[in-house]
């Protein structure tokens, strides 16, 4: 069966949420995460990845001066399955409905896997920025 891509409309922290980030290992997002309650309103917009059912990630999204920073968490169930690129796709495809410029990533220096991380954003258009982050340009339908 496919992904599903769901729009959050007034995005909360959830236990789906806190199983996928909060509880990712130590450095991957920031531990703040890991401490809220659930129905604590999230800023940014989000979006919940499916399949029969079961949310295997999320994408998120914060628009500032015509670019956006973005955010993937894939399950660890979920991993190598596609969904990561799925969301990639799904988040551009709304950065260009919103006319935007550039996505880009941050790769906090205490994660993991920063380098298999980075490498995978480089086989996906990403390159390293002045500011260390990754920038990939929207491209124009």
């Amino acid at each position: 069966m496919a992904f599903e891509w769901t729009r959050e409309t007034h995005p909360s922290w959830d236990a789906d949420k806190q199983r996928i980030i909060g509880d990712a290992p130590a450095g991957i997002f920031d531990r703040r995460y890991a401490a809220l309650a659930a129905g604590t309103p999230l800023l940014g917009e989000w979006w919940r990845v499916t399949r029969d059912g079961r949310t295997l990630g999320y994408g998120w999204l914060d628009a500032a001066w015509g670019d956006a920073e973005i955010l993937l968490a894939t399950a660890p169930s979920a991993r190598r399955q596609g969904v990561g690129a799925f969301i990639l796709e799904q988040l551009e495809a709304e950065a260009r409905t919103r006319g935007l410029n550039y996505l880009y990533n941050v790769i906090r220096p205490s994660h993991p896997e920063a380098e298999a991380l980075r490498a995978w954003l480089e086989r996906h258009g990403f390159e390293a920025a002045p500011d260390s982050s990754l920038v990939r340009a929207v491209p124009r339908a």
